[in-house]
């Protein structure tokens, strides 16, 4: 919040009785407002802009820093619309090093994974570390926590007393990850989450992938007014006709752009004035090969879109959703001074990066020094678990020998995991993974010491013919995630991690191949965007090793405990059917 001090200042520096800090001439102004280009120049005073005038010379005194924009265009600073920092497992500076440099300057941000490891209180940590950086964070409290349908294990469980206090305060933007069983079970907790922010005009974000129809209207009335998670377009242009602002999503494994924009190209155009892009979930590796929302942008622009309306969904689209458009999402006098200089709007090439009124990114360059704090026991200590043993991942069966059925969740997509029935053998009352039926045994274990829960159950889909690989990050609950065909392996994946405080591990034949350690809250790291990269590439290969054909495991495997994915998925509380919302016995049969 802007002190009475501070705005003062500001009123006088819009009519230029304090000097500029920063100026930047002779651009080409993208004015995403009006959908005009023109040539402008731009005062800046501290963290914001004062004044976008073809003349400024009056802004101007021997102290202002001059930056000259000669042929290139001025663009807002872009927005992420949703998007869980954790799971790149970049910490929030070293995600900001990698981000920022591609023109994201503000992201959407529920921190979910953070409030599940380290609770609200603790919370505390992350945000003094983001304060200083150059990217914004809008952070919307979770809905609830754990976001598991039957709940999970977590260390902190978000209730309605929670959104009764932080809906309250300036740093709560709304309701983060409303997703659509919460509100079909007319969860009393949500309902009353929901509440709360409506009685400080907040906006409700909303998940409700292959919602349709009827199951949409139900969505819809409890006041959800954004929603990232679209199918097909089909789907997407229903929501956007019903009211809903529309988020397209392009992350590391679940790539909508192409099929979600048709209901722009194909559809109805008027539909892009009320959407906005997100990456949700990105790896270190995409964002250093491709980019983050400035690659999203030159993917809408080859689609079919004019570079205007793809720069406006990831800027003042997404700013006006969010109702942050008096902070962020255009340039001019008022708001806060991030802006890129970018070539051509059609390239979209980023060579300037502003944020925050500082020069963060210039002529191919970050200028801006990205270290990260010194990290506390606190949020370092938190993976709590006795070191584990084979024998402790047998799936043990009430039939000594003989063919036993059971249901494997069956991985079609990283988004997508159905059922399907293979008949295995159970031998001295274990059941047995088959490599040959593509079978492999996975557990999930509770890592917060508090009821040393451990669910076993099987996967396939995977081709893994040797040894386990292992994570404790792994949204919703961020747990410990094992997965293999060898038990000993297993131990010793799982023991790994423990003694290293979390991360990601690929094992076989008694040898650890590959080891990320996230020791910060479990699931993230220190390391430099490039250095994750190498070490995220090298998992990647390793797993190839084990015979593994999925094009991410760790990513496929991490995401095994969330809930929400349609059909099957596994918690520390055991194997879950989504359509059903409640646990199955993965034997179905012998």
């Amino acid at each position: 919040m802007t002190t009475v001090k501070e705005l003062s200042e500001y009123i006088d520096a819009g009519v230029a009785k304090t000097p500029a800090s920063m100026v930047i001439e002779h651009g080409t102004l993208v004015n995403v407002n009006t959908g005009e280009y023109y040539q402008t120049d731009v005062a800046i005073y501290k963290e914001r802009i004062v004044a976008v005038d073809t003349d400024i010379s009056d802004y101007i005194d021997e102290n202002t820093k001059h930056i000259d924009a000669t042929g290139k265009y001025l663009v807002p600073g872009l927005i992420d619309g949703h998007i869980h920092v954790e799971c790149s497992k970049l910490s929030m500076t070293r995600f900001a090093e990698a981000v920022v440099p591609h023109g994201t300057t503000s992201i959407i941000s529920g921190l979910d994974e953070y409030i599940s490891v380290l609770g609200l209180n603790d919370l505390q940590e992350i945000f003094d570390e983001i304060k200083p950086l150059p990217l914004k964070l809008f952070w919307g409290l979770p809905y609830k926590t754990p976001y598991t349908i039957p709940k999970s294990t977590i260390a902190y469980n978000v209730s309605a007393a929670d959104h009764e206090k932080y809906q309250a305060l300036d740093q709560c933007y709304g309701v983060w990850e409303t997703v659509r069983e919460a509100v079909q079970i007319k969860d009393s907790d949500t309902l009353q989450a929901i509440s709360s922010a409506q009685q400080y005009h907040k906006p409700i974000f909303g998940c409700s992938p292959m919602t349709r129809g009827k199951e949409l209207n139900q969505f819809l009335m409890s006041g959800v007014t954004i929603d990232h998670e679209s199918y097909s377009h089909a789907e997407f242009l229903e929501k956007a006709r019903k009211g809903v602002h529309v988020v397209i999503r392009e992350s590391s494994v679940t790539k909508f752009l192409a099929e979600n924009i048709r209901a722009i190209t194909e559809g109805a155009a008027g539909v892009a004035r009320h959407t906005s892009f997100c990456t949700d979930d990105v790896n270190a590796s995409d964002i250093l090969n491709h980019g983050h929302l400035d690659h999203m942008i030159r993917l809408a622009i080859k689609a079919g879109l004019s570079p205007m309306t793809a720069i406006q969904m990831a800027t003042l689209n997404s700013a006006e959703a969010y109702h942050i458009d008096n902070q962020v999402g255009s340039i001019a006098p008022g708001k806060d001074a991030d802006i890129l200089l970018v070539d051509q709007p059609d390239q979209f090439n980023i060579e300037t990066v502003i944020s925050k009124g500082q020069l963060v990114y210039d002529t191919q360059k970050t200028v801006f020094p990205f270290v990260p704090p010194v990290r506390t026991p606190m949020i370092l200590n938190t993976v709590k678990h006795v070191e584990m043993t084979a024998s402790e991942f047998d799936y043990h069966a009430d039939i000594s020998d003989g063919p036993v059925t059971v249901r494997t969740i069956h991985s079609v997509g990283p988004f997508v995991r159905k059922q399907k029935d293979i008949e295995l053998t159970a031998h001295n009352g274990i059941i047995l993974p088959s490599i040959e039926k593509d079978a492999v045994s996975v557990s999930v274990i509770e890592r917060y010491g508090i009821n040393q829960n451990h669910a076993h159950g099987f996967i396939s889909g995977w081709s893994i013919k040797h040894g386990a690989i292992a994570t404790t990050s792994a949204p919703d609950d961020n747990n410990m995630v094992v997965a293999g065909v060898n038990t000993a392996d297993m131990a010793l994946a799982a023991n790994t991690l423990l003694k290293c405080g979390g991360g990601q591990v690929v094992v076989m034949d008694g040898k650890i191949l590959s080891l990320l350690k996230l020791p910060i809250a479990g699931i993230t790291t220190d390391l430099t965007p490039v250095e994750l990269a190498t070490m995220e590439n090298e998992l990647k290969q390793k797993s190839i090793l084990l015979g593994c054909q999925l094009p991410d495991p760790l990513f496929y495997l991490s995401f095994l405990p969330i809930t929400a994915i349609p059909d099957l998925a596994i918690t520390d509380g055991g194997n879950v059917d989504y359509t059903k919302l409640t646990y199955f016995d993965p034997v179905v049969g012998h």
